[in-house]
């Protein structure tokens, strides 16, 4: 699994709609630009630093030409990803601005501290539309597009759907309370359904066709919030896109999850000590950037991990993928350390779906599933090459202490998962999702 030093605690990364290269914002300011390759070897493009204040949330447009960045300055940043010219609006929100959102040409979204979302065109100084119906920080974004409405969380335990094409500064739906954080929202079933991650863990699904009111049905399991999610492209193989998210919580997992009917489908990368704070995917099949093999951010091992790529992508090759040729897809997670951690989707769902982990299934509760906890064993983990350390670019960086590998010791259980012998080999502790 490639891991990228970047040099400071990551608040949140993006990926290019077409070229191989993932945009982070730092706690520093700095927003940093990384190509790699399908082996996931990497070398920084670009490193821009708009503010002296963290960067907290970064999006970029459809072509990938202009990368937009908020965070604690409460500033716009608009960034031409070919040129590095940076447009700055300043005092764009009152509070520091937690999240923005690429909606469609020429609309974004930005949410503060305070619960205020504004809708911006870039090309004006100032903001379309502000909406003020929450109280507590903008937590995330989703974009309905078939309606062109946008669904917002709150830190007040509520959401809110706002049709962008009404002049009304008043949202058109708002959900009851929750009665407890919302955390971080991904589509399923095509848009149809939403999903919801709350600080207590649970997983509340809303149904488009039943109202915003309130959620129909609630997924327990998670040990501590999920801070996270993102839904799947819908050529990854061997997986039902439409019904599987990841998840990222602040026990350090990013685990993949079927929803409706409920499946633990993996652990896709652990943090360890870290939680992880957000998740995104990318491919960039298309890409026009190349990495030469000699430089400095590969490593001395470059050669022998081309080799061993090579070869696990000759064995990986069966009838009917449709994403050969096309270059992988990627997973990007960042926690509260200094590392962007890579992870190979494809190959993730092919070692599952080919002898990888068995689903483990219990019984149906009130509404859904019921999942089993796995946990990866220290001893069954794949060590990975060392990474350089990025140069730091600024004295005030942080310099909170690296991650630890955290070890978990299995419950003395007699139920356990029957395993084959591979880096993601789990074991199940049936007490996951006690509470359906």
């Amino acid at each position: 699994m490639p891991e990228i030093a970047v040099g400071a605690q990551i608040f949140d990364l993006i990926f290019h709609p077409t070229h191989s290269t993932i945009y982070t914002g730092l706690l520093t300011g700095h927003v940093k630009a990384y190509a790699y390759n399908e082996q996931g070897n990497h070398k920084r493009t670009f490193s821009l630093r708009p503010s002296k204040r963290s960067c907290r949330s970064l999006t970029i447009d459809e072509d990938g030409s202009h990368l937009y960045a908020v965070g604690k300055s409460r500033a716009l940043n608009i960034i031409d990803t070919v040129t590095e010219a940076i447009d700055t609006r300043v005092g764009a929100h009152d509070a520091p601005i937690n999240r923005i959102k690429y909606l469609m040409p020429w609309l974004l979204s930005t949410g503060d501290d305070d619960g205020v979302i504004k809708l911006w065109d870039p090309r004006q100084k100032e903001c379309t539309r502000t909406y003020n119906q929450h109280f507590d920080y903008i937590t995330d974004f989703l974009w309905l597009d078939d309606k062109k409405q946008l669904v917002a969380t709150s830190g007040d335990g509520t959401l809110s759907v706002m049709d962008v094409r009404s002049k009304k500064p008043e949202p058109f739906a708002q959900s009851e309370d929750q009665e407890d954080e919302l955390l971080s929202i991904a589509a399923i079933r095509g848009g149809a359904k939403v999903v919801v991650g709350t600080q207590i863990g649970i997983l509340s699904i809303f149904n488009r066709s039943s109202g915003w009111g309130d959620c129909v049905d609630r997924i327990p399991g998670h040990p501590h919030s999920v801070d996270a999610l993102c839904a799947l492209p819908s050529s990854i193989p061997d997986v039902d896109t439409s019904n599987t998210i990841l998840t990222g919580s602040s026990d350090g997992l990013v685990r993949a999850v079927k929803v409706l009917p409920t499946k633990l489908l993996g652990v896709v990368t652990d943090h360890g000590e870290w939680p992880v704070e957000r998740i995104a995917i990318g491919g960039g099949a298309n890409s026009q950037l190349t990495l030469d093999d000699d430089s400095p951010s590969s490593g001395d091992n470059v050669d022998r991990r081309k080799q061993k790529d090579k070869q696990n992508d000759e064995e990986r090759e069966y009838p009917g993928h449709p994403n050969q040729g096309r270059g992988r897809w990627w997973a990007g997670s960042v926690g509260h350390e200094e590392v962007l951690r890579m992870t190979d989707l494809e190959a993730f769902f092919y070692e599952q779906h080919h002898g990888g982990v068995e689903d483990v299934e219990g019984d149906l509760g009130d509404g859904g599933d019921h999942i089993d906890a796995v946990e990866i064993s220290d001893a069954e983990s794949t060590e990975q090459p060392e990474i350089p350390e990025a140069d730091s670019d600024s004295s005030d960086e942080s310099d909170a202490p690296k991650a630890k590998k955290r070890k978990r010791k299995p419950e003395k259980d007699p139920f356990v998962v029957k395993k084959k012998k591979g880096k993601n080999t789990v074991e199940a502790d049936p007490t996951f999702f006690d509470g359906l």
